[in-house]
């Protein structure tokens, strides 16, 4: 698994901000160099708001992820699942700033 802090989205939105693109560009380059890996793009949110509502927005963000790179890099889309867990899993306390925007990220997960 890898944390991905380079990915930036809006508040409350799944438009990535045009800063992510040399993070996106990097995970391109990996599946670029190994044709056979396939990821799971899973989208996380810190604990602000309803929990369906950010179910739904991590989910909106990791698919926003395969979009971009399925349609900026020619990745193909069947490579690349997305999911979203909202603040189920968290790396920090969601009780500080610091906190929740380490929770703001997008993993990526090998598949077999």
């Amino acid at each position: 698994r890898v944390m991905l802090y380079g990915i930036h989205f809006d508040t409350d939105q799944a438009t990535i901000k045009p800063d992510s693109e040399p993070a996106l560009a990097e995970i391109a380059k990996l599946l670029n160099n190994n044709p056979d890996l396939n990821l799971g793009v899973v989208g996380h949110t810190d604990a602000v708001g309803d929990f369906e509502h950010n179910m739904d927005l991590s989910k909106r963000r990791a698919e926003a992820v395969v979009e971009y790179l399925t349609s900026e890099f020619d990745i193909s889309d069947q490579r690349l699942s997305p999911y979203g867990v909202g603040f189920l899993s968290p790396e920090a306390s969601n009780d500080t700033e610091e906190g929740r925007e380490r929770n703001r990220r997008v993993e990526l997960i090998k598949l077999q």
